[in-house]
């Protein structure tokens, strides 16, 4: 994993190590651990330094962690890093306050997930420029998330050869294997791409569907903080990621009549236990409507 290339970033990710290595006696282990967790919090924070985090950045992380469905056990332990770390660094005098200091060890990932209304999927949708190449690109790329409830690493593994006119073959957890209808937006909007800008990208060897202006596939974190960026840019006030499309693709399939083992099969979800959940976003869009809408609630 590369380092931030902040050098102060550098610099502080180096005394911690020493600090961890010589006085909490952790096992190489545990200190490669922490490493790793801080080290992928710096690269998140590009080039923002420690002595600037705010409790919005740690949250946002473990927002981006979750969105790319890191486990939950992974979830826990980078935010115990994050929290030795801040706590070194206040310890230090290098930063003023710990940001860490209200954060207790939340359930955030464990609860309901967010759902965007079918009018803020639209309007998200409509953020991307289509004058230019990105926007294009990422137009594409928002319509296959919502379209087809594609999971974020899903969608940066298509090739060139993963989707034709009707469907998208993706292989999801374990490698395992799922074809997906895919929606005449989607179509449209993946061969606009291909069409208009995907050939000026191309290389001989690249056959990644989605790639940078450089030709290099893309990856989860600017996909990540492109949606952040068009949400703003649509005035969308939830705190979404690259899932939040993904729950809310399942759950208007269940609201509008859809079979939960059908939800299942296209999300590739193993157990129907981790599709069941939507039922319970579900309930909460009925008994919303049964109060806005029955004459004897008002």
């Amino acid at each position: 994993m590369k380092h931030s290339s902040c050098k102060e970033n550098i610099k502080e990710i180096n005394d911690f190590i020493i600090y961890v290595r010589s006085e909490k006696g952790l096992s190489e282990n545990s200190i490669e651990a922490y490493v790793r967790d801080i080290t992928h919090f710096a690269n998140f924070l590009s080039s923002k330094k420690f002595i600037d985090v705010k409790p919005e950045d740690i949250i946002d992380f473990l927002s981006f962690l979750k969105s790319a469905e890191y486990a939950t056990a992974t979830l826990c332990r980078t935010l115990v890093s994050v929290k030795v770390f801040f706590h070194f660094l206040k310890r230090e005098q290098t930063i003023a306050e710990n940001p860490t200091l209200l954060l207790e060890s939340p359930k955030l990932w464990q609860l309901l997930p967010e759902i965007l209304h079918e009018d803020e999927v639209e309007s998200l949708l409509a953020q991307p420029p289509l004058d230019t190449a990105l926007g294009v690109r990422d137009r594409a790329i928002l319509e296959l998330l919502y379209g087809s409830g594609l999971r974020v690493s899903e969608l940066c593994a298509l090739t060139l050869y993963s989707i034709d006119d009707h469907f998208i073959k993706v292989y999801g957890k374990g490698s395992k294997e799922r074809v997906i209808p895919v929606g005449k937006a989607a179509v449209k909007a993946v061969d606009d791409y291909l069409n208009q800008y995907r050939w000026q990208w191309d290389s001989e060897k690249q056959q990644a569907l989605f790639v940078t202006s450089k030709g290099t596939p893309v990856d989860r974190i600017s996909i990540w903080r492109s949606i952040k960026e068009y949400a703003r840019l649509a005035g969308i006030v939830k705190n979404i990621s690259p899932h939040t499309l993904r729950h809310s693709f399942a759950t208007h399939l269940l609201n509008n009549g859809a079979d939960l083992r059908i939800i299942q099969e296209l999300l590739g979800h193993a157990n129907i236990s981790s599709t069941d959940r939507y039922t319970q976003v579900s309930r909460s869009h009925l008994q919303e409507a049964f109060q806005r809408c029955h004459p004897k609630w008002k």
